[in-house]
């Protein structure tokens, strides 16, 4: 492995880069489950990754309302508590020369009303997902069908907490527009059965992502706003896009009429074959000049050579900075890198 391509300095934009290694998103559930306030054990977490040398670390999801929380101990950007709570986070992140940006996650109809302050989910349509709620292990319940006015307030919880995470000393913010959760049930023709301007083609089904884009850049600056998307559902682990080629085409559409500068493609596999013998991150660079973050079961010598031949411009590893978090040093000095165990490593903030 060239350890170069992934353990050089990187300038992105605005931000200066001291490794081409991100944290991926990873929701951990260590926050307070009643008040959605983030402790200690948390500020200690990301600092040890930012001393490591992580160039980026994107937060866990961040519910940007109570409605929009998926599972037990999710922390929230909507209150003056998490906020300071927050800003304890990134000034450790930055002591340690590290950069850091807070994912903003709403699950819309994925949750239940035991997480949701007693509302129901909220979703594009009134379509009930199979399965059981994570951690909850209760069923998903039947979501509300979004009116006009719950989008309008939606888009204003997304802009109020992308201005809070600037309040809270993050460098950006991250989307989450994949996967299945709110925004992406917009996107989709399985979830999204309206016949207003927000149902119908997927140029109207892409039309709150854009808005909430739009909001948040309003906030932070496109420089400063990555969009996580993908084909992948969590919910619905078998669905694949008719044509993804065209799909892809369309989002990427969108994406330069906004101005955004950073894409997030996410999938499970970063290897697996979409379309056309091209590859999730490859069909995205066919249409993309931007910067990239490729993620996706990735391994340093994998992400090296992506980051070599030019189809991304930046590497998320999740799991195997769960279980190390001396991950970068160990990539540095060439020592093994200890497998992930979810017994170990997804129940102990290490």
């Amino acid at each position: 492995m060239e350890k170069n391509d992934l353990l050089n300095q990187i300038k992105i934009i605005n931000w200066n880069l001291r490794t081409k290694i991100v944290m991926a998103p990873m929701t951990r559930s260590f926050a307070n489950n009643t008040s959605g306030i983030v402790g200690e054990d948390i500020v200690a977490y990301y600092r040890r990754r930012a001393k490591d040398g992580v160039g980026l670390i994107i937060t866990e999801g961040i519910n940007p309302t109570l409605r929009g929380k998926g599972t037990l101990g999710v922390p929230g950007l909507y209150t003056e508590d998490q906020v300071n709570a927050w800003r304890k986070v990134t000034g450790a992140v930055h002591e340690e020369g590290g950069k850091i940006v807070a994912q903003l996650w709403h699950v819309g109809r994925l949750t239940h009303h035991d997480l949701t302050g007693g509302f129901a989910p909220q979703a594009p349509s009134v379509v009930k997902a199979d399965g059981l709620v994570h951690r909850l292990r209760k069923p998903y319940e039947t979501p509300e069908e979004m009116s006009l006015n719950d989008i309008k307030k939606v888009i204003q919880d997304y802009a109020s907490a992308a201005r809070n995470a600037v309040k809270a000393g993050f460098d950006g913010v991250e989307i989450h527009g994949a996967h299945g959760y709110l925004i992406d049930q917009f996107n989709s023709e399985v979830t999204n059965k309206r016949t207003d301007k927000y149902g119908g083609d997927i140029f109207n089904r892409l039309l709150f992502m854009k808005e909430v884009l739009n909001a948040v850049i309003n906030e932070v600056g496109k420089d400063k706003t990555i969009i996580r998307f993908s084909e992948i559902k969590d919910d619905i682990p078998s669905y694949r896009w008719t044509n993804p080629e065209e799909s892809v085409k369309a989002f990427i559409q969108l994406f330069n009429e906004v101005g955004i500068k950073i894409l997030h493609p996410s999938t499970n596999d970063f290897t697996e074959k979409v379309a056309n013998d091209m590859t999730f991150h490859q069909l995205v660079r066919k249409y993309w000049d931007g910067i990239i973050i490729g993620v996706g079961n990735l391994n340093p010598e994998i992400a090296s050579n992506a980051i070599r031949e030019g189809t991304i411009d930046l590497a998320a590893f999740g799991r195997p900075l769960l279980a190390n978090p001396d991950f970068v040093q160990k990539i540095l000095e060439e020592r093994p890198i200890k497998p992930y165990e979810a017994v170990t490593d997804l129940k102990y903030l290490n």
